[in-house]
């Protein structure tokens, strides 16, 4: 008898501004995800919406590299695997579309096999697939969450806080039409920075995660400031600077990029519309083509919807 597994995973934001590499948040944008295990061997993939023609449709697959690790260690056996991605969140643009793959493998996975994992477990396998915990975490736990990892890269241990504001926060997320690579973001930074530089963070992303947790939004716009990846990563964005500046001008609390970029994240209590507009129009300056979502802060996380 075949056995299909739904579910439904949420894109996520990263860094925050200072949080670089340790805050994550869920996103209400979401990918579905569907796992048929049949007992008839053979294998199907097909990608619907975002990165259709793009994704791999085979072994290269992700999501299908995070299934055979959940099998691999729960000691599932299978003779068919059929899967189905409609995707809704964007390609390597800072909204954690890897991520999002990854943790819908690893759940799916983990329910059609009775579900002996726990989302602890998820979380460490997510960690090793990635590489580091900032996305996966709010993909599996929702709302927001701090990341730290221990122990060695063979023998990663993520530990995740997570939490809700108490009262609505907006999420205006303009997306460029280009892509970004994590990989080409992180070859800009620098091996080391200025003690003054890591100072300057520490005390703006305390300040990011009291003004988060205690929903006092007014303090965001400090804790949103950053020395550590922003700056070196400005010349990967043209106009990054003028598209804050146009949020911040039409009633944002403060602005960061997404992720590695290049979308950028504008966040606010109110007068989304306005800032969006206002975003993309000071992306159109700088012969950007850009457009908008207006999101907030997914509580749930991955969740088997069938």
């Amino acid at each position: 008898m075949a056995i299909t597994v739904k579910v439904q995973v949420p894109g996520t934001t990263a860094n925050c501004g200072s949080g670089f590499d340790a805050v994550g948040m869920a996103c209400t944008i979401y990918n579905d995800f569907e796992l048929t295990l049949t007992e008839k061997p053979g294998f199907s993939l097909k990608v619907t919406g975002e990165g259709a023609g793009a994704i791999p449709e085979d072994d290269r697959n992700i999501a299908l590299q995070a299934i055979k690790l959940v099998f691999e260690k729960v000691g599932q056996n299978y003779q068919g695997i059929q899967i189905k991605m409609h995707n809704r969140i964007p390609l390597a643009r800072g909204l954690g579309s890897s991520a999002a793959a990854i943790v819908a493998g690893l759940v799916a996975a983990n329910e059609a096999a009775g579900g002996k994992l726990t989302k602890q477990d998820i979380l460490d396998m997510a960690t090793q697939i990635e590489g580091h915990p900032d996305n996966v975490a709010p993909a599996i736990f929702g709302g927001i969450t701090v990341s730290t990892v221990s122990g060695d890269k063979q023998n990663k241990k993520a530990h995740c806080l997570r939490f809700m504001p108490d009262k609505l926060l907006n999420l205006i997320v303009a997306v460029p039409d280009f892509k970004l690579s994590t990989k080409a973001a992180r070859q800009v930074l620098p091996e080391a920075v200025p003690l003054k530089d890591a100072v300057f963070n520490i005390s703006r992303v305390a300040m990011l995660i009291g003004a988060l947790s205690q929903g006092e939004f007014q303090h965001l716009g400090y804790g949103l400031e950053d020395r550590l990846h922003q700056p070196y990563r400005e010349k990967l964005i043209p106009g990054m600077q003028d598209v804050f500046k146009a949020a911040n001008k039409n009633g944002a609390l403060g602005s960061a990029i997404s992720g590695a970029g290049p979308c950028l994240i504008a966040f606010a209590e109110g007068n989304t519309k306005q800032i969006g507009d206002a975003m993309v129009a000071a992306f159109a300056k700088h012969n950007i083509s850009a457009s908008y979502y207006e999101l907030s802060i997914d509580p749930n996380g991955a969740k088997v919807i069938s």
